[in-house]
């Protein structure tokens, strides 16, 4: 029994480690919808997360060889070859779709005019929304869950792992977007990190696919250089605000000379 307790515990701090880049993206889209429903969206939207993550898990265990077994070749050799199957189909239409979410929020976000609105807020259609959230999640939860199962056989171990981490992450998206709305000059960086995501997906989509290009290998990016480039993306908006502000007041007072 103790065992099985560790290995729950290791599970959910799994679940944690690898959610975040999940958790960015709940926070983000859910600032599309009316501002008296985003809490509702995002409930609702990990809500039904978790219940598909748990279907997805008892699916994998029973057709994981269908997920892994080669569904689509590729075979121009020295300019684009590959063996996609299920598995790195969905995740690299998941980087894609997350790049491009990204890069049109960014657009949008240089490019409009009415600093009285928040670019993230468009008003979007809830259900939409929810739908996006629900679609993305379970993209972003095939390496949790093949994590958990080289980990362990026991289903209800996953299950309540899955449930624990998807209540940690209604509560955590909550504060995330607190913190965003209150500090909207980090919706930039949270964009950015949400394009560092989706080259991840791709990269690992592509590794998965075996997808070779010009005759060399697509090689996954590891956590541990998504959180360094984190870090130094942080730093760098940090360093750059600071720098901004003495900017700023070096005018002021140049102005107050004349």
């Amino acid at each position: 029994m103790l065992d099985h307790i560790i290995t729950l515990l290791m599970l959910v701090m799994l679940q944690a480690v690898l959610g975040f880049d999940n958790l960015l993206y709940i926070s983000l889209e859910s600032k599309k919808a009316p501002k008296d429903q985003q809490s509702f969206v995002r409930k609702m939207g990990i809500g039904l997360a978790i219940i598909f993550r748990i279907v997805l898990l008892f699916v994998l265990v029973k057709l994981i060889g269908y997920f892994q077994d080669p569904v689509l070749h590729i075979p121009f050799t020295d300019i684009i070859e590959g063996h996609f199957n299920i598995h790195s189909i969905i995740v690299l239409i998941g980087g894609v779709f997350i790049v491009f979410t990204a890069m049109k929020e960014i657009w949008h976000m240089v490019s409009f005019k009415n600093f009285s609105v928040s670019t993230s807020e468009s008003k979007g259609s809830v259900s939409n929304i929810i739908t996006m959230i629900v679609v993305m999640n379970v993209v972003f939860s095939f390496d949790s869950i093949l994590s958990a199962m080289a980990l362990t056989n026991v289903l209800w171990i996953m299950t309540t792992a899955i449930v624990i981490g998807g209540l940690l992450m209604i509560w955590l998206s909550e504060k995330v977007t607190t913190f965003l709305t209150k500090n909207r000059m980090y919706e930039v960086l949270g964009l950015f990190i949400l394009f560092i995501v989706g080259i991840m997906l791709l990269t690992e989509g592509g590794h998965l696919a075996h997808l070779k290009l010009f005759g060399e290998e697509i090689v996954p990016m590891s956590k541990t250089t998504f959180y360094f480039v984190i870090v130094i993306l942080v730093l760098i908006d940090i360093v750059q605000g600071r720098y901004q502000k003495k900017i700023i007041k070096a005018q002021e007072l140049d102005r107050d000379e004349f």
